[in-house]
Parts: structure tokens; C-alpha cells; sequence
């Protein structure tokens, strides 16, 4: 594997780690104090949205789950790979766009589920694979 494909694997693992991340809050820990407070919500608030929010960690999760697939495969089946990673990671910063555009407050946190996905992209970009 060559130099920018390395380099792009390892941002695209870190969001596939973030979004494994998100997953637990939402799907695992929405009513818990500490993600309430992460997402600005009410005990009220989380536990009518509950439902909502355990639905939508598994999105995050299967975003996860297909990078980190694409990612194994960039070396035995590089085409494969790549297809699986511009999906997930290109899904994750459609995502983060989505935030940013409904409500300007959660320039942050979109930032924070955009970045790694865009630099992965980018990179890939570099890389001539896209």
C-alpha cells in the first residue's frame, strides 16, 4: 500500500472509531446524565426521543462498520476498499453537513464527526482514488 493510502486509513479508522463512539451514547447510554449533558437534552427530552436516538446510533454504528470493513480491504482488494471507505466516510460527512445546516449551534460537534471523514477523502482525493 502506498504512502497517501496509509495515510488516509488511519483518519478513516479514527471515524469509525468516533461513530462507535456516538453509537454507545445514543443507543446505549441516551438516558444516562453524562450524555444528556453531551447533547444538551433533558432527562424529559431523552427519554421522549429515546427511540429515535437508539435508532439513529445504529446508523452510526453501520457507518463504522463499513469503513472499518473498507479499510481491511484497501491492501488484498484495494478498489473494494476504497469503494467501502469513500461510502462510510463520505455518509459520515454528509452527516455532519446535515448537522450544520439544520441548526448553526452544532457547528462543533459537526466539526467534530466532519473532520476526520473529510480528510479522509481528501487524502484519497491526493492519492488519485477518487
Amino acid at each position: 500500500m502506498d504512502a497517501l493510502l496509509v495515510a488516509a486509513a488511519v483518519p478513516a479508522v479514527l471515524a469509525a472509531l468516533l461513530h462507535v463512539y456516538i453509537f454507545v451514547l445514543e443507543s446505549l447510554r441516551w438516558e444516562d446524565g453524562a450524555t444528556r449533558r453531551t447533547f444538551a437534552t433533558t432527562a424529559e427530552q431523552a427519554s421522549a426521543t429515546r427511540e429515535m436516538a437508539y435508532n439513529q446510533g445504529f446508523y452510526n454504528l453501520f457507518l463504522a462498520v463499513v469503513t472499518l470493513v473498507g479499510v481491511g480491504l484497501l491492501a488484498p482488494v484495494r478498489e473494494a476498499g476504497v469503494a467501502l471507505v469513500v461510502a462510510g466516510t463520505g455518509s459520515m460527512l454528509a452527516a455532519a453537513l446535515v448537522l450544520i445546516t439544520s441548526d448553526r449551534t452544532k457547528a462543533r460537534p459537526a466539526a467534530v464527526q466532519g473532520t476526520l471523514p473529510a480528510v479522509t477523502l481528501v487524502l484519497l482525493a491526493l492519492a488519485g482514488l477518487l
